[in-house]
């Protein structure tokens, strides 16, 4: 007997595991014991808060029953099996409560647990120092009294809101209550000012509640740094009194430099400073007066305070009195030739020194005797006293100016013989005249003309010009003088001295002349514009180099004045090479004129006419010197050959052979290069029919868009696409795109019929006929004879047949036709009648049955791919349809061709072709 399947055995053991888990089941709730039960079992309470508790279990009837705490109880409900009491006041940390019953003579029991909590109600920061020292540090302690439990407590020390430090205390005990968490922390600049603080988080979530926190209120932090050095007191060392002189004290590498306190004294006067502040550092500037009470060495004292810290400098300065001295004379006023007495005297302690002569002892004065003269008309006496204080020599002087009367003197100094004065601009004429008092002066022309307007401001004219006498006079006499006056005025070059256009002829003489006219008389020159240092002088040949525009300028003492002179130089027409060349050559086409441009003055008219030939008496039309609206038309046509060119001005005329010639070009069209081009494939392979007209000849290459264009030696059908030709000549390009297209043969590349696998007598066939050919084939179809109501599409690429009969069966030919020729494929249909497997199988019934189904299965698939006999109707759409058209399929062929009974159902198609389609048709 064969053995079970693997699939069968596979599920006899699933049955019997089930039936094994549920009789355990069973046997497992009949022995269940009882049992209590707490609720709730774990429990968090706030502290001082209450909770019921339900003490429970499943004992038919309970002997008695109870709830062992130690905490407060409020209120009980029973039942048979239950028990509810509230707890009060919860205070403890953690306490167990115990459910327990009696039944059947056992205990019951079932332990709880609560848990109290305290919210962080209070949130301390300890006390931070008033004021804290940059780069040493501080602690930072935060205090929570009570809250926890302390294992789900955080404690976060912050700078405004940044963390410096956060703690857990996770894994504390559990009866842990309070919290502490201490900080050292560097004080920085940046700190002063800042706020610090402690937050404080119960997180209570993994149980059930939510998160509680409280901050505590911000301590602000004042940091500060002050440096080593004392202060800087700017002062000087002695104060004369009734003086005021401003003190200065200055700190540097102070922070923060405006809360510092500056206290600035003399003696025992406060000072009120006026304090500036730069950074990290400050001035402190005050104004010290000294009075007669304080006379004598006193202390200046400058005291900085920062931070419970201060920096003092002090200072000693000597507080005196010094008088100035006593400078008198005997006549502040005297007549030339009289004496006066000068007098320097000053106090008790002082020595004076008049004009450098020093008293003899201190306190003693100084005189001095002169006889007035002119030279000592506000003469001033200095009178100088020194005081010795403290090692240092003061020094104090005064001045007196003496006045001595005279009569005028006119000197040259204050009145010069001879007087230079520039037009124009208003001045103040002055003739100044020596005396005392001071001498009046009036200065008129000798013959009784022009009187000048002396210490007036006035315009100055060449009117003025001449020579005048000035008489100065007061009350102690008079004085004459003659003085000239000369009035200088820039030069100016006019039209009559100077004209603004001068024309020369070539081969004459001339000069260029230019008179300006200034005082004092101006220098004139001539210089070429643009050419430094080329200077036009003297008597000229004329040649046209010389012609141009030349800036002339003359120049004095008082200005310069310049003017742009235009020289022209006039000569008969000259032919040059470059500007009207003796071979050219036209371009058909280009819209350019013959230009010949003749260099000469004025302006040479010029003509070209034809010289023998065709071209004799033409005229030759030539490009305008300057475009112009009335240019000569572009000719489409011009005659080559000889030309005489006559220029003609003036001065003379000249004449010049010219020989003209005509290109052209390259031009292509569709009669040189047509557009579309076929070739035959198979032929040899030969170059684009392209040509191109012009002059000289174009020569012409042609490219394949895309792609390049392999040498080959026979025409295939990747040549076919789009060719851009290209003519060239010295004159310019042109291009014409090519569409070449390659013919050939037809081919049958596809013939197919569908349904591959399988067609039942009266059931539809198609077959499929695709060519490929150029030009497009013509389909024709062959069908075996008696063969009805086939149809053909609109193209004759497919035939169909609808309710195949035995006539249907047998060969079918497809032919595809061109102008190139023609080509066929066959294949062959076979018409069967029915074939059926029988298979018979029995069950043994319940979960053999199955197993053996499954086994059957499992003997069919392997079977029926092996002979590719199966049911269509019963397998078209399962994974067995791979059997008949593959394995199957292949199986079929092979017994077929042994002349087995599947011949007469199977289908071939035809062997010289080299391709095979089967067709089995069988009964539902």
């Amino acid at each position: 007997m064969p053995e079970p399947s693997p699939g069968l055995r596979r599920a006899l053991l699933g049955l019997w595991a089930a039936l094994s888990l549920g009789l355990f089941g069973l046997s497992a709730v009949s022995q269940e014991p009882f049992w209590a039960d707490l609720q709730p079992r774990v429990a968090f309470v706030e502290r001082g808060g209450s909770l019921w508790l339900n003490c429970s279990t499943n004992c038919p009837r309970p002997e008695r029953g109870g709830l062992e705490t130690s905490l407060r109880r409020n209120g009980t409900q029973r039942g048979l099996r239950w028990l509810a009491r509230q707890l009060v006041d919860i205070r403890e940390p953690e306490t167990q409560p115990v459910c327990f019953f009696r039944c059947a003579r056992r205990t019951l029991q079932a332990r709880g647990l609560i848990r109290t909590f305290q919210r962080p109600d209070r949130v301390e920061l300890v006390q931070l120092p008033p004021w804290q020292p940059v780069g040493e540090n501080f602690t930072l302690s935060c205090r929570v009294p009570g809250a926890g439990p302390r294992a789900s407590l955080t404690l976060t020390l912050l700078r405004g809101s940044q963390e410096l430090i956060r703690r857990s205390f996770a894994g504390e005990p559990p009866r842990a209550r309070g919290a502490v968490l201490t900080a050292t922390v560097l004080a920085r600049r940046e700190d002063h000012g800042a706020n610090f603080s402690c937050r404080a988080e119960l997180d209570l979530r993994p149980h059930g509640l939510g998160l509680f926190e409280n901050s505590s209120a911000p301590r602000e932090l004042r940091t500060f740094s002050l440096s080593p050095d004392p202060p800087r007191l700017a002062a000087p060392r002695f104060l004369e009194v009734g003086s005021e002189r401003l003190v200065s004290c200055a700190l540097d590498q102070l922070f923060p430099a405006t809360e510092a306190r500056v206290y600035l004294a003399l003696g025992d006067q406060n000072l009120s400073p006026d304090v500036t502040h730069d950074g990290d550092a400050l001035v402190a500037t005050a104004t010290a007066t000294a009075s007669a009470e304080q006379e004598g060495a006193r202390q200046l004292v400058c005291n900085v305070t920062l931070g419970g810290e201060n920096r003092e400098t002090r200072e000693n300065v000597t507080i005196y009195s010094f008088p100035a001295p006593l400078l008198t004379l005997s006549e502040p006023s005297i007549s030339e030739g009289q004496m006066v007495t000068v007098t320097c005297a000053a106090g008790a302690q002082a020595l004076v020194t008049l004009e450098g002569v020093p008293a003899a002892v201190p306190g003693q004065p100084v005189q001095l005797q002169l006889n007035a003269t002119e030279n000592d008309d506000r003469r001033s006496f200095f009178c100088n006293t020194t005081l010795d204080v403290d090692g240092e020599t003061l020094i104090k002087n005064r001045s007196a100016e003496l006045r001595v009367l005279y009569a005028p003197r006119l000197d040259d100094s204050g009145c010069p013989r001879s007087w230079t004065w520039p037009e124009g601009p208003e001045q103040t004429l002055r003739c100044e005249a020596r005396g005392n008092p001071e001498p009046s002066v009036h200065c008129a022309r000798s013959d009784g003309g022009a009187v000048l307007a002396l210490g007036l401001l006035g315009p100055v004219t060449r009117a003025l010009s001449g020579t005048y006498r000035c008489k100065a006079a007061n009350d102690q006499g008079e004085a004459v003088k003659d003085v000239t006056l000369t009035v200088e005025y820039a030069p100016a070059l006019d039209s009559v001295g100077c004209p603004e256009r001068i024309t020369w002829v070539e081969g004459t003489e001339a000069s260029l002349s230019c008179v300006a006219h200034g005082v004092p008389p101006p220098d004139v020159s001539c210089v070429r514009s643009g050419e430094l240092g080329v200077v036009l002088e003297g008597l000229l040949l004329v040649a046209p180099e010389h012609a141009g525009t030349y800036r002339c300028e003359a120049t004095n003492a008082r200005g310069s004045a310049a003017k742009n002179v235009i020289i022209t130089v006039e000569y008969g027409p000259r032919f040059e090479e470059p500007n009207c060349p003796s071979n050219w050559t036209w371009v058909e086409g280009s819209g350019r004129l013959f230009s010949c441009e003749v260099d000469g003055k004025p302006q040479p008219s010029v003509e070209c006419v034809g010289s023998g030939g065709a071209t004799e008496g033409v005229l030759l039309p030539l490009a305008p010197p300057d475009p112009s609206p009335r240019a000569p038309s572009i000719p489409s046509d011009l005659a080559p050959g000889t030309y005489i060119c006559n220029a003609t001005n003036r001065h003379g005329s000249a004449a010049k052979t010219v020989i003209v010639s005509a290109e052209s070009p390259p031009e292509m069209d569709e009669s040189t290069c047509p557009s579309q081009q076929t070739w035959l494939e198979g032929a040899e392979a030969a170059a684009l029919a392209c040509a191109a007209r012009g002059r000289p000849s174009p020569g012409v290459h042609c490219s394949r868009e895309g792609t390049p264009w392999p040498e080959q030696q026979r025409v295939s059908r990747e040549d076919a696409g789009t060719y851009h030709c290209v003519a060239t000549n010295a004159h310019g390009t042109d291009s014409r795109t090519v569409t070449v297209g390659v013919e050939y043969r037809p081919v049958v590349a596809e013939l197919a019929a569908s349904p591959p696998g399988g067609v039942r007598p009266g059931g539809n066939f198609t077959l499929t006929c695709r060519a490929e050919a150029w030009p497009p084939a013509q389909i024709s179809w062959r069908a075996p004879p008696g063969a009805l109501n086939i149809g053909l599409s609109s193209n004759n690429s497919t035939l169909s047949v609808a309710g195949a009969m035995g006539s249907h069966g047998g060969e079918y030919e497809c032919a595809a036709t061109n102008a190139h020729g023609r080509h066929a494929r066959r294949i062959t249909v076979r018409v069967a009648g029915p074939w059926l497997w029988v298979a018979v199988g029995g069950a043994a019934g319940g979960a053999a049955l199955l197993a053996a189904g499954a086994g059957l299965a499992f003997y069919v698939q392997s079977t029926a791919c092996k002979k590719g006999e199966y049911n269509v109707q019963e397998a078209e759409s399962s994974g067995e349809a791979v059997c008949l058209n593959g394995a199957g399929g292949g199986a079929g062929g092979a017994a077929g061709a042994e002349g087995g009974p599947q011949a007469a159902g199977g289908a071939a198609e035809s062997p010289a072709e080299g391709e095979v389609f089967a067709i089995q048709l069988t009964s539902a």
